[in-house]
């Protein structure tokens, strides 16, 4: 029986513009390069330490 991975929906709902060169590069790593922009990806540890660092710029929500 395969093991289910867990999905998560990343939405960008505020500007990168002005935020640290960081924060812009992982919003841009993870896809999300325009407001409203939504992406999806398997929650990993590497990718969910990347929303913790842009979490005041995006709305998560679990699949």
């Amino acid at each position: 029986m395969a093991k289910k991975s867990k999905k998560i929906r990343i939405t960008l709902t505020r500007s990168i513009i002005g935020h640290k060169p960081n924060q812009r590069k992982t919003a841009k790593a993870l896809g999300l390069t325009r407001i409203s922009k939504t992406v999806e990806k398997i929650a990993t540890p590497a990718i969910l330490g990347m929303v913790s660092t842009i979490s005041h710029l995006v709305q998560v929500e679990e699949i």
